[in-house]
């Protein structure tokens, strides 16, 4: 993984970006409609969950979790495949050339994810931005396409 070598936060240092995701978190719940809520991990853990509203699909909501390292981003987009396996997940491992900063990932009970870090360095107001919005972009374009052919018998 590219951020093994880099040195770990300290706490005094995830203390500030904690702050700034914060802020930034609550500024971004005021201005835009398309995130109804964000709520915070259970005490003591650095974790945002941040729930937008869609068009494709009802919701979605990326988890953000502050590391020593990274913020690491994940959206859970939909269960396992029921038919057609292998065109499902060409399709996806296509769409992934395309992604940039979220990538599809097979998650528990073989879920489908997207998942992406972001290095403590470059956690900014456009970075988090960045990854809300491609979460949010990424969901709303390929859910239904990967609906159609994971659940063909369903649409027929």
């Amino acid at each position: 993984m590219f951020l093994d070598g880099m040195p770990a936060a300290t706490s005094a240092e995830l203390d500030v970006l904690e702050a700034s995701i914060d802020g930034w978190l609550a500024t971004a719940l005021a201005d835009n409609d398309a995130l109804v809520a964000v709520d915070r991990g259970e005490p003591g853990e650095r974790r945002w969950y941040v729930r937008m509203k869609g068009e494709e699909k009802d919701f979605t909501t990326v988890w953000l979790t502050l590391g020593q390292r990274a913020l690491h981003a994940e959206t859970y987009v939909m269960p396992a495949p029921e038919e057609n396996e292998a065109e499902f997940y060409a399709h996806l491992l296509r769409r992934n050339r395309a992604a940039r900063g979220l990538w599809f990932c097979i998650g528990d009970e073989d879920a489908l994810y997207l998942m992406g870090q972001v290095p403590l360095a470059l956690i900014d107001e456009a970075n988090l931005d960045r990854v809300l919005g491609s979460a949010y972009r990424y969901v709303e374009d390929w859910f239904r396409p990967a609906l159609r052919i994971g659940y063909a018998s369903r649409f027929k």
